[in-house]
Protein backbone atom coordinates (compact mmCIF):
# COMPACT_ATOMS: atom_id res chain seq x y z
CA UNK A 1 0.00 0.00 0.00
CA UNK A 2 1.48 3.49 -1.19
CA UNK A 3 1.98 6.41 1.24
CA UNK A 4 -0.78 8.04 -0.39
CA UNK A 5 -3.63 4.99 -0.11
CA UNK A 6 -2.62 4.75 4.13
CA UNK A 7 -4.72 7.86 5.19
CA UNK A 8 -7.13 7.13 2.81
CA UNK A 9 -7.35 3.26 3.95
CA UNK A 10 -7.52 5.22 7.81
CA UNK A 11 -10.03 7.89 7.28
CA UNK A 12 -12.74 5.27 5.32
CA UNK A 13 -12.35 2.87 8.14
CA UNK A 14 -12.62 5.41 11.12
CA UNK A 15 -15.82 6.72 9.42
CA UNK A 16 -17.09 2.82 8.90
CA UNK A 17 -16.76 3.00 13.22
CA UNK A 18 -18.47 6.43 13.00
CA UNK A 19 -15.88 7.83 15.81
CA UNK A 20 -13.96 11.47 14.81
CA UNK A 21 -10.42 11.62 13.95
CA UNK A 22 -10.41 13.68 17.61
CA UNK A 23 -11.64 10.62 19.46
CA UNK A 24 -10.24 7.96 17.82
CA UNK A 25 -6.36 10.64 18.35
CA UNK A 26 -7.66 10.83 22.12
CA UNK A 27 -8.61 7.23 22.66
CA UNK A 28 -5.25 6.22 21.21
CA UNK A 29 -3.12 8.15 23.94
CA UNK A 30 -2.17 10.59 21.13
CA UNK A 31 -2.38 14.37 20.72
CA UNK A 32 -5.69 15.54 19.46
CA UNK A 33 -4.75 15.73 15.76
CA UNK A 34 -2.54 12.78 15.38
CA UNK A 35 -5.05 10.74 13.43
CA UNK A 36 -5.54 13.84 11.36
CA UNK A 37 -2.08 14.25 10.72
CA UNK A 38 -2.45 11.00 9.76
CA UNK A 39 -5.21 11.61 6.93
CA UNK A 40 -3.55 14.46 5.86
CA UNK A 41 -0.54 12.48 4.80
CA UNK A 42 1.73 15.05 6.94
CA UNK A 43 2.89 11.72 9.28
CA UNK A 44 2.73 8.14 9.12
CA UNK A 45 2.18 6.07 12.57
CA UNK A 46 5.09 3.99 14.08
CA UNK A 47 4.39 -0.02 14.32
CA UNK A 48 3.27 0.16 17.62
CA UNK A 49 1.07 3.09 17.01
CA UNK A 50 -0.76 0.93 13.66
CA UNK A 51 -1.03 -2.41 15.70
CA UNK A 52 -3.01 0.09 18.47
CA UNK A 53 -4.82 1.58 15.40
CA UNK A 54 -5.66 -2.01 14.14
CA UNK A 55 -7.03 -2.80 17.87
CA UNK A 56 -8.69 0.52 18.02
CA UNK A 57 -11.13 -0.56 14.80
CA UNK A 58 -11.03 -4.29 15.61
CA UNK A 59 -9.73 -5.69 13.13
CA UNK A 60 -6.27 -7.13 12.19
CA UNK A 61 -3.68 -5.51 10.16
CA UNK A 62 -4.61 -7.49 6.94
CA UNK A 63 -7.46 -6.07 7.40
CA UNK A 64 -6.33 -2.94 6.94
CA UNK A 65 -4.55 -3.43 4.08
CA UNK A 66 -7.26 -5.32 2.18
CA UNK A 67 -8.25 -2.23 0.17
CA UNK A 68 -11.34 -4.74 -1.69
CA UNK A 69 -13.20 -5.18 2.08
CA UNK A 70 -15.00 -2.03 2.35
CA UNK A 71 -16.43 -3.46 6.03
CA UNK A 72 -13.97 -5.62 7.62
CA UNK A 73 -15.40 -5.78 10.77
CA UNK A 74 -18.85 -6.56 8.85
CA UNK A 75 -17.07 -9.26 7.43
CA UNK A 76 -15.37 -10.90 10.44
CA UNK A 77 -18.33 -11.04 11.98
CA UNK A 78 -20.88 -12.52 9.49
CA UNK A 79 -17.38 -15.43 8.80
CA UNK A 80 -18.34 -16.18 12.73
CA UNK A 81 -21.62 -16.45 11.84
CA UNK A 82 -21.18 -18.90 8.71
CA UNK A 83 -19.14 -21.15 10.38
CA UNK A 84 -22.19 -21.90 12.69
CA UNK A 85 -24.30 -23.70 9.58
CA UNK A 86 -24.39 -26.88 7.94
CA UNK A 87 -23.18 -27.71 4.35
CA UNK A 88 -26.82 -27.22 3.23
CA UNK A 89 -26.84 -23.34 4.86
CA UNK A 90 -23.83 -22.77 3.49
CA UNK A 91 -24.61 -23.89 -0.27
CA UNK A 92 -27.94 -22.04 0.02
CA UNK A 93 -26.01 -18.85 1.48
CA UNK A 94 -23.49 -18.99 -1.61
CA UNK A 95 -26.02 -19.04 -4.24
CA UNK A 96 -27.58 -16.05 -2.33
CA UNK A 97 -24.04 -14.09 -2.56
CA UNK A 98 -23.30 -15.30 -6.23
CA UNK A 99 -26.42 -13.56 -7.63
CA UNK A 100 -26.18 -10.43 -5.45
CA UNK A 101 -22.51 -10.25 -6.77
CA UNK A 102 -23.71 -11.09 -10.15
CA UNK A 103 -26.63 -8.69 -10.20
CA UNK A 104 -23.77 -5.67 -8.93
CA UNK A 105 -21.07 -6.33 -11.50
Amino acid sequence: MYEDEFPLRLAQLRNKKGVSARDMSLSLGQNHTYINNIESGKALPSMTIFFYICEYLNITPADFFDINSKNPVKLKNLIEDLKHLDDRQLESISEIVKGLVKQSG
